[in-house]
């Protein structure tokens, strides 16, 4: 029996280890290009012992959709953007942090804990920030006609393929920057108007249809497009190739600013991984290298020193005070997210 007795508690230990092994994986949902996941997967397992399982999502709708069906229980860390965090946190998607567990929250600059959508950073941590515009063919389109929105929305300008992107809050918000008003407007005839002038592009010869940034991006580089909106680290990274083939730019009528933060899925599975990824993210070098690789501007104020500086004087990364005036935030709409929801089925439909 005490042999009988032994054995059960030999296995009931190896059960207890394996489990306790399986708990010490770390798995993050996040945008594809966002990181250089490789080498960044092994520099965390490296400096924590926990291993790193990526998955990837090329929109905030599919990545809400994701967690709505079941990836709350999967994800211990999700990257959103700004306008999508009121609903993760009226759904319930997404925990409250533990700022005890992320002594590197003060690295973060000023203006990335006082953000409305979020204050004091009670449910996310910043990650990157950027903006969104058009990448183009400079053998195919010249600089002085991407200067305006035009370039896609005037049937009289001739740009050649071109793709426009494929997320409500920004194309939406583009379309009525183009036309004059504001880019989170939610009056009916403005948005009737944004909608109208996106059915019209959308059939013109040339557009070849929404698709994601990075796939945008792709496609320019590729050649199968003149053009593309994009989001500008992605435009930045296929540049840097190439600069005398690709550019990118705002247009003058204006976009968006964003800023995509680290999440914790409100069923996560291992939580204390997940404070350590945001923590170890907030470390300075760390935080210049993942935006090193990305080429978008960090949040990490402490990580300033460390980055690139052809980046830091690259108005495409890090955009003058005339662009910056131009940009606009993703505003929490409430219930009149509707309205654009609604708009945005009626362009994709028709």
């Amino acid at each position: 029996m005490k042999k009988i007795f032994a054995l059960l508690v030999l296995l009931l230990g190896g059960l207890s280890n394996t489990i306790a092994l399986a708990q010490e994986e770390l798995h993050v949902f996040i945008w594809s290009e966002y990181m250089d996941e490789a080498k960044m997967s092994q520099d965390f397992e490296a400096a924590t012992g926990i291993k790193v399982k990526i998955d990837r999502y090329e929109s905030n709708e599919d990545m809400i959709a994701k967690l709505q069906a079941g990836g709350v229980r999967q994800y211990d860390i999700i990257v959103p953007s700004d306008f999508v965090m009121p609903s993760l946190i009226h759904l319930g998607l997404i925990q409250k942090l533990d700022h005890s567990k992320i002594p590197n929250l003060h690295n973060l600059s000023k203006k990335f804990k006082t953000a409305d959508y979020d204050p004091g950073n009670v449910y996310s941590v910043g990650y990157q920030w950027g903006t969104v515009g058009l990448m183009y063919n400079k053998e195919k389109i010249s600089d002085a006609d991407v200067a305006s929105w035009s370039i896609l929305f005037d049937p009289a300008k001739k740009p050649g393929n071109f793709y426009l992107i494929d997320s409500v809050r920004e194309m939406m918000g583009i379309a009525l920057d183009a036309l004059g008003y504001d880019f989170n407007s939610t009056k009916p005839e403005e948005l009737k108007a944004a909608v109208d002038l996106l059915v019209a592009t959308k059939k013109r010869s040339g557009c070849m249809g929404f698709k994601g940034g990075v796939g945008g991006k792709n496609d320019v580089v590729a050649g199968v497009a003149n053009a593309a909106i994009v989001y500008n680290g992605d435009a930045i990274q296929a540049i840097a190739d190439a600069p005398d083939k690709f550019g990118f730019i705002v247009p003058k009528e204006g976009s968006v600013i964003w800023i995509d933060s680290m999440c914790i899925p409100a069923e996560a599975p291992n939580v204390a991984a997940a404070h350590k990824w945001i923590n170890w993210i907030l470390e300075p070098q760390v935080g210049a290298e993942l935006s090193n690789y990305n080429h978008y501007a960090s949040p990490n104020e402490a990580s300033i020193p460390y980055l690139d500086k052809a980046d830091l004087a690259n108005p495409g990364v890090w955009p003058p005070s005339e662009t910056m005036a131009s940009l606009s935030f993703a505003k929490d709409l409430g219930d009149q997210m509707k309205m654009i929801d609604q708009a945005w089925t009626m362009v994709k439909s028709k």
